[in-house]
């Protein structure tokens, strides 16, 4: 049974089935509809406490990942290596990063089928316009996040909800289409995230984060233990309610120290942008 979590596949599922009687709506009214339905103010209020939902649903994913012993997903990646495409209409998945998302697009659904069929791992990339029903690469960012895919569950109205976790930023060299999309993609590496401003700069978000976040909540109580900046920026950059472009910009940013700057300029900028769940 779906609920307000399922408010995205909702809205798509609402838009076909008006078009199929001639009645177009964009995504974002369709969103807006959908938060109407579902007794919200607008979509700004449901997206919030979606997210205050989920992660609570995933925060004892996040603590078994850190805890348990297990084997991490290999991280290396061939280049020209052709992995199942995801698109995601308007989210930006980060390296460490675990989420849930639904699938009702038949091209995704058959990607995560192959995906689940092998090694588990998708390309998680983002669409620069989040109506485009059919992607191609022009209208897909070029930098996306390697996936492992940790849980699936097929809904009883044929989407599929999965829980994925980021595995390493990479760009897209070549992109096939077929029954669903396939990238050659190749690594991208990061810089400068064990020099001293980087760590320096790592201290300087959490203080930030101090100020304006939610110290009480638990995505605050993990960040402290984060040695690594790299890791802290990407931890931190997801829960930043900003626009899609500014966070799509941090996941392209490989230099560790411009990613760390820029988060603390949007902080400071926006003090009511301290993550908040």
């Amino acid at each position: 049974m779906r609920d307000f979590r399922d408010a995205k596949a909702m809205a798509q599922t609402l838009r076909e089935a008006l078009q199929t009687r001639s009645v177009s709506l964009t995504h974002s009214e369709s969103l807006e509809l959908v938060a109407k339905v579902l007794g919200f103010h607008d979509w700004n209020v449901l997206s919030a406490k979606i997210q205050s939902e989920i992660q609570s649903e995933i925060q004892s994913e996040v603590q078994a990942e850190r805890q348990a012993p297990a084997t991490e997903p290999t991280t290396s990646i061939s280049t020209g290596a052709r992995v199942p495409t995801v698109p995601l209409r308007d989210a930006v998945l980060f390296p460490k990063m675990v989420i849930p998302l639904v699938m009702g697009r038949e091209a995704s659904k058959r990607a995560v089928e192959r995906a689940m069929a092998g090694d588990q791992r998708i390309l998680s990339i983002t669409q620069r316009r989040a109506a485009d029903d059919y992607p191609t690469l022009e209208t897909l960012f070029r930098v996306g996040v390697i996936a492992s895919v940790i849980d699936l569950t097929a809904l009883d109205d044929g989407n599929f909800r999965l829980v994925v976790k980021g595995i390493k930023r990479v760009s897209i060299v070549q992109l096939a289409e077929g029954q669903f999309l396939t990238a050659a993609v190749a690594a991208i590496e990061e810089s400068r995230g064990q020099e001293a401003e980087a760590f320096t700069l790592s201290r300087a978000v959490l203080e930030e984060f101090r100020k304006h976040g939610r110290p009480e909540l638990p995505a605050y109580a993990r960040f402290p233990n984060i040695r690594e900046p790299g890791l802290l920026a990407d931890a931190v950059a997801p829960l930043l309610p900003v626009e899609i472009d500014r966070r799509q910009d941090l996941l392209e940013t490989s230099d560790v120290i411009t990613r760390l700057e820029k988060i603390l300029a949007l902080m400071k900028v926006c003090p009511t942008s301290a993550p908040t769940g």
